[in-house]
């Protein structure tokens, strides 16, 4: 295995312990801060965070991070980076909070704008998906390691994986041109798992997320034969001096 790829899986399992050590604790009310744009933050978040940097950067320290939980660092110190990590070290903090399980680790390694290398690794069910863009992706359960792929969609009656508290009129209406039947719920980046799978065929996404919320899972799927474009079908990159994200477009074998 790649070894960065395996440092990569070595942090996200051991920030996932660091995070079930804060999920254990019965009252989380001490625990939570509101950051500046609204959204949670907990000790978990914090503590993933210095997990993956110490491990990552201590590793590999020619090699820098953009982190949720990190320093911000200037565009005009990152534009011209050419390799990075991108790191959300608790995807779905607002999942934790209310204790469904659905949330995840994501560490994606960026090349030239483009996430070539993934990990998503879920603590609560030791569930961890990995890939490497062009080589193939796949998934560990209980130390047991399988080859994933998207599947071959049906013409008919196809799956769609969104989220619970982000639908929308243009989402129904896409997907409904897509001859979508059947929809999948889930929190954070577990939805492009699901598409790298085969457990769904489609994940749209009208936005906004970061760009730390979807490298990990869009190397995860591309590795696994699918794509993650643009609603408009051009390419999703990354590195923008504003690191919001638009819309996107994730699709299996359609």
């Amino acid at each position: 295995m790649n070894n960065l790829l395996e440092n990569a899986i070595v942090a996200s399992m051991v920030a996932g312990k660091a995070i079930m050590e804060v999920y254990a604790i019965p009252d989380f009310t001490d625990l939570i801060e509101i950051k500046n744009d609204k959204s949670p933050l907990t000790v978990a978040d914090k503590n993933a965070h210095q997990v993956i940097y110490t491990l990552l950067r201590g590793e590999f320290p020619e090699i820098p991070m953009i982190s949720e939980e990190g320093k911000g660092t200037p565009y005009e110190e990152r534009k011209d980076w050419k390799r990075y990590w991108l790191v959300d070290p608790l995807d779905g903090t607002k999942e934790f909070i209310k204790r469904n399980g659905e949330f995840t680790v994501n560490i994606a390694l960026i090349e030239n704008n483009r996430p070539v290398m993934g990990v998503v690794y879920i603590p609560v069910t030791d569930t961890l998906y990995a890939g490497i863009v062009g080589q193939g992706a796949f998934k560990i359960v209980n130390g047991e390691e399988t080859p994933i792929t998207v599947r071959k969609a049906p013409d008919t009656g196809r799956t769609a994986v969104g989220s619970r508290s982000h639908s929308t009129e243009e989402e129904a209406k896409l997907l409904a041109d897509y001859n979508v039947t059947d929809f999948i719920t889930t929190g954070s980046s577990i939805k492009f798992c699901l598409v790298a799978e085969g457990t769904a065929d489609l994940y749209y996404r009208a936005g906004p997320t970061m760009e730390w919320d979807t490298a990990a899972g869009q190397a995860v799927l591309e590795a696994a034969g699918g794509t993650l474009t643009n609603p408009d079908g051009s390419m999703f990159l990354y590195n923008k001096e504003n690191l919001l994200n638009g819309g996107f477009l994730c699709k299996g074998d359609i």
